[in-house]
């Protein structure tokens, strides 16, 4: 499977190839889970805004490398000289964000397709996509209580859209795991199958999108981008200082060293 030369992606942990009229992007970290590097955050625009100019692209499906895992969240390895300063955080979050961003606001189709652990910045990007399908071994949770770290507004936002208020409390409080058949209960997934029917639904989507009316496709992907818009006195403000307040807290320290040192936190809400 050779990256299409149009496709060529600025890190090799991200694999890029266009196969008919559908452009793969693959996480490929697999020693790490395909864990989110800061290089990986950098690729998915880049990519995205080729596939955006090329009409010859329909569609968008991301995937990760292996079969453990769609993306185990963010890659830890990083978080002692990067996410621990402030400036560092904020280059990170900016990064991330540009890249869900991206994904949530690309004019074409995009499908999650996942197998195995899909954690913290992998749910991040599985509910940018438009659709997400997934195998019967998948394991879904958002750990941020965990860490202590700010859970950005859009990703509250897309999750809370797609599985409603209850249930993102309930994932969210918690940081528990869920089964694909509860995911897919929930509203977080579309479809579920077996490990070896993933391929042939993940063909079922990207068959029915690439033979659609492409002008149809898009204007009901846009039509339904404003109809979830939000109501014009929302505090972006006071959402954006939330959000930094836990990463410049104790507790955030706390949760990356326990993380590191494979014990609990404990926190003290400082």
């Amino acid at each position: 499977m050779n990256d299409h030369p149009s496709f060529g992606s600025s890190t090799e942990r991200i694999k890029a190839w266009l196969e008919g009229q559908v452009l793969h992007i693959r996480f490929n970290n697999p020693a790490r889970h395909n864990a989110l590097s800061l290089d990986m955050w950098e690729a998915v625009p880049l990519l995205l805004e080729k596939a955006e100019q090329d009409d010859n692209v329909r569609m968008v499906v991301f995937s990760g490398e292996g079969d453990k895992a769609f993306v185990s969240g963010a890659d830890i390895s990083q978080f002692g000289d990067l996410r621990a300063q402030k400036e560092a955080v904020t280059r990170y979050e900016q990064l991330a964000e540009a890249a869900l961003q991206g994904i949530y606001e690309f004019a074409k189709p995009t499908v999650a397709c996942i197998r195995g652990y899909c954690i913290g910045g992998g749910v991040n990007v599985a509910i940018s996509c438009d659709i997400r399908v997934a195998s019967s071994d998948s394991v879904f949770a958002i750990p941020a209580t965990r860490l202590g770290l700010g859970y950005r507004f859009s990703a509250m936002k897309n999750l809370t859209q797609l599985v409603g208020p209850g249930y993102a409390k309930d994932i969210f409080f918690t940081g528990r795991r869920l089964d694909a058949a509860e995911a897919l209960r929930i509203g977080l997934v579309n479809r579920v199958a077996e490990v070896a029917e993933l391929p042939a639904l993940l063909a079922e989507y990207t068959n029915a999108i690439t033979t659609g009316a492409p002008l149809t496709i898009k204007a009901g992907k846009r039509i339904i981008q404003e109809v979830l818009k939000l109501d014009t006195d929302f505090n972006a403000d006071m959402c954006r200082r939330l959000i930094l307040d836990c990463f410049e807290s104790e507790d955030y320290a706390e949760g990356r060293r326990a993380f590191m040192e494979k014990r609990k936190p404990v926190f003290k809400g400082k």
